[in-house]
């Protein structure tokens, strides 16, 4: 079966997966050969996160499972950097052909600095934000039809293993690269993204304004439910 066009870089920025017509040689691309890029008929998304599993094998596990042709058609290049990098690493990649890509930051709460100031200044970049609170895993728990008041990644993410062994009757691993297909055979996608939606305007009418004051809650809901509108 055809990988399609999935690309996901380590820290290094070093590509440990290339589109399937793209140079197998590790070599950088001439300047003719740029030119020749073509661009996907469904889109390019760059998504830029700080973590080193999680998210990569939930997006490869979300690319594989489109249809055949759409994988051709449509680009879903992870790198991961330091959550301090988001936003550089992000106007670096785009830089280069940006006209094609759409640019993403997806990162949790979690422990992190400035979390509402690093949404702000990528949103005034123009680059789209999928974040979590607390973690990424909260966004998985929706799948399960349930998006649970947990404040503390280290809980939730402990509940939710807890509840992903329930559900698959598998141990849960942040590294376990087929995740998005385990969890879409026994949840529910698009129910999920209702939730994830639900639980926004919930804090909204709460008056709550600030992503870090909206917990349970997230906007990887966005990203899904555009990727999944074009092959529907």
């Amino acid at each position: 079966m055809s990988e399609g066009h999935w690309l996901s870089t380590d820290r290094g920025g070093t590509e440990r997966l290339s589109m399937a017509k793209g140079d197998r040689t590790g070599n950088r691309k001439t300047r003719e050969q740029r030119r020749k890029f073509k661009v996907p008929e469904l889109g390019y998304y760059l998504i830029v996160t700080d973590t080193e599993g999680t998210e990569r094998c939930f997006f490869k596990g979300l690319h594989q499972s489109l249809p055949e042709e759409a994988r051709n058609k449509l680009v879903i290049k992870v790198v991961e950097t330091k959550t301090r990098s988001l936003i550089d690493k992000c106007l670096e990649l785009t830089a280069y052909e940006a006209q094609y890509r759409m640019p993403w930051i997806v990162f949790d709460r979690d422990q992190v600095v400035g979390f509402d100031e690093i949404i702000d200044e990528a949103e005034k970049n123009d680059i789209r934000v999928g974040w979590s609170n607390p973690c990424f895993e909260i966004w998985m728990y929706a799948y399960f039809g349930v998006m649970p008041a947990i404040h503390d990644s280290w809980t939730c993410c402990s509940e939710f293993g807890r509840v992903y062994e329930s559900k698959t009757k598998q141990e849960y691993s942040k590294s376990d690269e087929k995740m998005y297909g385990k969890i879409c055979n026994v949840g529910n996608e698009e129910k999920a993204i209702q939730i994830a939606q639900q639980k926004l305007e919930q804090c909204e009418r709460e008056g709550k304004k600030k992503p870090s004051e909206m917990c349970p809650g997230t906007t990887v809901h966005k990203l899904i439910g555009e990727i999944r509108s074009k092959i529907n």
